[in-house]
């Protein structure tokens, strides 16, 4: 049911597809749907529950000893491409948060957090120079600002948006370079 509401979601919108749409191309009766789902904002917020839980395991190889060990500019590439990756693999997600962040913020900004939790785990692995508080930081700006800045440039063309994630690999290098010893 849920790839189906994501496939809905991505071709019509999610204010153009009703919980009877989704129950006839998932081949369920309405009220099976409904013992899963009591309305089409559960099933939005399920979707976006699943895509923070896939991204978070896909950030998973960044704390790797291999990823770990990357000099930071090559860290910084594979880390905003890996997320680019991600959302191409998934356009559902833009979908998904496009909606989220307007008709339930709270769901977004749970994500955003656990999404920054991660982050800060990452960092405080990469850098003996992070401080935690130093992580905390570093984890809200990369969530907040080059994560944003990397979804909004997925929905661009091809051409923009490769230049575009170039952009985010330098916004965040220079960023990080910032709490590094000289």
């Amino acid at each position: 049911m849920l790839d189906v509401a994501e496939a809905l979601f991505v071709k019509r919108g999610y204010s153009f597809v009703t919980t009877k749409q989704i129950a006839e191309g998932a081949e369920v009766p309405i009220g099976t749907l409904y013992q899963f789902f009591p309305d089409k904002a559960a099933v939005l917020e399920a979707l976006a529950e699943r895509y923070t839980n896939l991204l978070n395991e896909r950030l998973q190889v960044f704390e790797t000893a291999e990823m770990l060990q990357l000099p930071l500019e090559e860290y910084v590439r594979r880390f905003t491409e890996g997320i680019d990756a991600f959302f191409t693999e998934y356009p559902g997600y833009r979908a998904t948060f496009l909606e989220i962040t307007t008709v339930m913020p709270e769901v977004n900004e749970a994500g955003d957090d656990q999404l920054m939790q991660t982050y800060k785990r990452i960092f405080l692995k990469l850098n003996d120079a992070f401080s935690e508080e130093d992580c905390e930081a570093i984890a809200f700006v990369m969530v907040k600002a080059v994560g944003n800045f990397v979804w909004l440039a997925s929905g661009q063309p091809p051409e923009l948006r490769k230049r575009l994630i170039l952009e985010a690999q330098k916004l965040s290098l220079n960023y990080l370079k910032g709490y590094l010893p000289d």
